[in-house]
């Protein structure tokens, strides 16, 4: 049953350091694009919990440029990642999970930090963020810290976030020259749909053997994952047809699908591994 919006609390205090001050007293849940917040709301699932706005601060919206990285605002909207240029040319990863997720309102809407924190197995921005090993900011009234984004989950909608805590900036390293990228979702319908199964893969050939690799996937484990005994079973190796057997078996063997209402364990660990060998196949070519 659809809950009643008049009986939420929703404030907007002015200033990031406002935000942080009304976080740090307890009891308020964080409101940003509300993509997935307002479908909980339409349910009847979101808690009666006070809600504070991020969606107007322009302090957590902005990709910056250097020269070693792009740091992206955690209320960056997956609209402004997909027109971003230098995105799509340097980080095509994270420019096409930003692509397929949702509606254009959805994109319009949906924020990178938003999506990070939601935790769903499943979102489209995680397998590129753990492929490129961005590194997240998290920021409370106390101060702020940086950690791996390969730490930041923890379980089943679990993240590292501390009480109090917000998600400031993703950094995304520009050291990915040289390097082949594949990136593909599968799922019920081309757009607007939830993925059954999701790849983001990197990797650089040097002397026709693969001298590094990383590769990130969602809905294979009850969190966005990255696949570090796949990686371990084809670094410096070449791609042959034995190799590829080989790094299908290292996947199945760390990966835990699940059945739901979008698909079954079996399926998703079958075409998991029809992705990886069609990348594996790509860089032999």
């Amino acid at each position: 049953m659809r809950a009643n919006a008049a009986q939420y609390e929703l404030i907007a205090p002015a200033t990031l350091d406002d935000v942080l001050a009304t976080l740090a007293t307890g009891g308020y849940t964080p409101i940003a694009g509300g993509t997935e917040i307002m479908v909980a709301l339409s349910a009847g699932r979101l808690p009666q919990k006070p809600l504070v706005s991020l969606q107007h601060l322009k302090e957590l919206r902005f990709i910056e440029t250097t020269a070693e990285a792009y740091v992206i605002g955690a209320g960056t909207t997956f609209s402004d990642i997909r027109h971003h240029a230098g995105l799509a040319a340097d980080l095509p990863l994270l420019a096409g999970a930003a692509s397929w997720t949702g509606s254009i309102a959805n994109q319009n809407r949906g924020t990178l930090g938003g999506n990070l924190v939601n935790a769903s197995p499943a979102a489209d921005s995680p397998p590129a963020l753990l492929a490129y090993e961005a590194t997240l900011k998290l920021v409370s009234a106390t101060g702020s810290r940086t950690m791996p984004y390969t730490a930041f989950h923890l379980g089943y909608k679990k993240t590292a976030l501390l009480p109090g805590e917000l998600v400031y900036s993703i950094a995304v390293p520009r050291i990915w020259t040289g390097y082949r990228s594949y990136t593909r979702k599968v799922g019920t319908r081309n757009a607007q749909a939830i993925s059954k199964i999701a790849l983001a893969c990197l990797a650089r050939i040097e002397e026709n053997k693969i001298a590094d690799i990383r590769i990130g996937a969602a809905s294979l484990s009850a969190m966005p994952m990255r696949c570090a005994a796949t990686e371990s079973a084809l670094l410096g190796q070449p791609v042959t047809s034995q190799t590829v057997e080989k790094a299908r078996a290292a996947l199945a063997s760390e990966a835990r699908p699940i059945d739901d209402i979008r698909s079954t364990a079996a399926y998703r660990a079958a075409v998991a591994g029809n992705l990886l060998e069609e990348f594996l196949q790509q860089l032999s070519t």
